[in-house]
């Protein structure tokens, strides 16, 4: 095979229909466009989104909220759910995940201090709120920020 007998497969390419040449190529007088109105003229068409004038529908729904770029979104665990650990154990965010209290880790992990803890643990996490650190500290153990 040479370059000069490559060609594309039968059907692959077809010529430009030429609109407007005579009522016997079936797309002369209106070529297509159908009889008179908007669409029929030149450059006729209406702007994505338009509704003939009528409030469209992305300008009647409400505005909501607003998107923090650089915001932090941290998985909120209560002290509560810490129980489920032994005595003793460190707490880390994928012993978290591994014990099905959290899905999902996100930006990092914030303990908070919803519940009681009756174990001392190691508490390894990205923030902790004021009361978590109380209760973690009050129950013998140690709270570690990453």
């Amino acid at each position: 095979m040479n370059v000069h007998e490559l060609h594309p497969a039968p059907g692959a390419r077809t010529k430009p229909t030429r609109k407007g040449l005579g009522i016997g190529s079936g797309l002369g007088k209106t070529a297509g466009r159908g009889h008179k109105g908007q669409k029929a003229r030149a450059g006729g068409g209406v702007r994505r989104g338009f509704e003939g004038g009528q409030m469209p529908l992305q300008r009647r729904l409400p505005k909501r909220g607003m998107g923090h770029r650089f915001q932090k979104v941290f998985t909120p665990v209560n002290v509560g759910a810490l129980g489920v650990f032994e005595a003793g154990s460190v707490v880390t965010p994928e012993s978290l995940v591994n014990a099905r209290i959290v899905r999902k880790v996100r930006d990092g992990i914030k303990i908070l201090g919803d519940g009681e803890l009756n174990v001392a643990l190691t508490v390894r996490a990205h923030a902790f709120s004021q009361s978590a650190l109380q209760k973690i500290t009050a129950a013998g153990g140690k709270a570690e920020v990453i």
